[in-house]
């Protein structure tokens, strides 16, 4: 996997102050990659150390009124150059900075005062499609101890919990809000477990209570608010679908978007919804472009063919009509599935970055679709997974 870094967070003393802001998380993540190592400003020919720079009506000005516009635009595309060269579809670059900022950067008043901007290198990664954060993001995905990854599993992939070298066990009857009279259905299993996998800390949840079983909204989204109450901030979904034929196809894929067709959504149907800062969640990037960009680099590495498609969360438990299918096809969708939308909906009202994971074992509106079905055909995929899941982690 190839990630474009601005050499500054590696260590590089290429900043206008003669330094570098090496970031550890960041550091961590070039040793399991291929690095491809820029610096626009540097790139464009000025001196170290310099009068630092800022962004102001859409020109870039040094500290004392030069205006350097045109190095900073020569230096990014230099430095755009080797980035397409390398083919690398993600960017970890600095934030804030006239050149490499991430959608906020300096107002140009030398104050430390933020307004909202692209740098001149990362708007021309973000119009040549790469995936660009800042070290910000890569530190908040970090798992640790005290922040371990949450992993939900859907059916038939509850394999992976097998995996976990155990910490501690719950069930899932003891955590607040669960259905107490829920059972599982066929390939998921109702007992989380606190542990590593390949050394990195974990919660893994191997099955999960769906609406079409009579639960609510909140009900549902039980093991949600669980995982950040064990302080996940990392949350990955597995689930089984069906494939919108023409817009997907059966295999592994990742989750880009959403359409909740539900009916119902867990912040109206919750009674600590004051406990999040506003019911009014943003749910552009709800699958976080970041974690999708590994997901998609490591699957590359891997060998592993995976899709990339908007889901689009039913009530259940019927399959769809071809009629059903085909307004979904109109519609975008790639994978139509029974779970997730709400608990996406919860991760994200409660600041979670969530990466969204589907196994697609039935084309929607087919002639014939059984649950056993879907179960043999996630058996059948349940390596692949298990290869992307620990690699995702790895990586992280």
């Amino acid at each position: 996997m190839r990630v474009i870094v601005s050499e500054c967070l590696r260590g590089t003393a290429c900043r206008y102050d003669g330094g570098a802001k090496p970031v550890d998380a960041v550091q961590e993540l070039c040793q399991k990659v291929d690095v491809v190592g820029v610096c626009p400003e540097l790139a464009s020919g000025l001196p170290v150390p310099r009068p630092p720079a800022e962004q102001r009506d859409g020109r870039v000005w040094l500290k004392g009124g030069t205006d350097v516009t045109r190095e900073f635009e020569a230096g990014s595309q230099r430095s755009l150059l080797k980035a397409r060269a390398s083919g690398a579809r993600l960017a970890v670059l600095k934030a804030k900075s006239p050149s490499c900022g991430v959608h906020v950067i300096y107002d140009g008043t030398y104050t430390g005062q933020l307004t909202k901007g692209e740098g001149v290198f990362a708007r021309l990664l973000e119009n040549e499609g790469v995936c660009v954060v800042t070290e910000d993001i890569v530190k908040s995905c970090k798992p640790s101890v005290e922040h371990p990854i949450a992993i939900v599993l859907g059916t038939g992939l509850g394999q992976l919990a097998s995996l976990v070298k155990p910490v501690r066990r719950i069930d899932y009857h003891d955590i607040k809000g669960f259905p107490r009279d829920a059972r599982p259905v066929p390939g998921h299993k109702f007992e989380a477990t606190i542990g590593t996998i390949d050394d990195v800390p974990v919660v893994v949840y191997p099955g999960r209570p769906h609406l079409y079983q009579g639960y609510s909204a909140s009900e549902v989204t039980s093991l949600v608010r669980h995982a950040h109450s064990l302080g996940c901030r990392d949350i990955i979904f597995s689930c089984a679908t069906g494939y919108i034929a023409g817009n997907a196809k059966a295999g592994l894929g990742i989750l880009a978007d959403q359409i909740n067709l539900t009916g119902v959504n867990p912040l109206a149907d919750w009674d600590e919804v004051r406990e999040v800062d506003s019911p009014f969640v943003d749910m552009t990037d709800a699958y976080a472009p970041y974690l999708r960009a590994v997901a998609r680099g490591v699957a590359d590495d891997l060998g592993i063919e995976i899709d990339e498609g908007v889901y689009c969360g039913v009530l259940g438990p019927t399959f769809e009509t071809k009629a059903e299918a085909n307004m979904m096809r109109v519609m975008g969708v790639s994978y139509v599935g029974m779970s997730t939308a709400n608990e996406v909906i919860m991760a994200r009202a409660l600041g979670m970055n969530v990466l969204g994971l589907t196994l697609a074992a039935n084309e929607s509106g087919a002639d014939t679709v059984t649950h056993e079905e879907v179960l043999q055909k996630a058996a059948a995929k349940a390596d692949d997974f298990e290869r992307l899941v620990r690699g995702i982690i790895h990586m992280l």
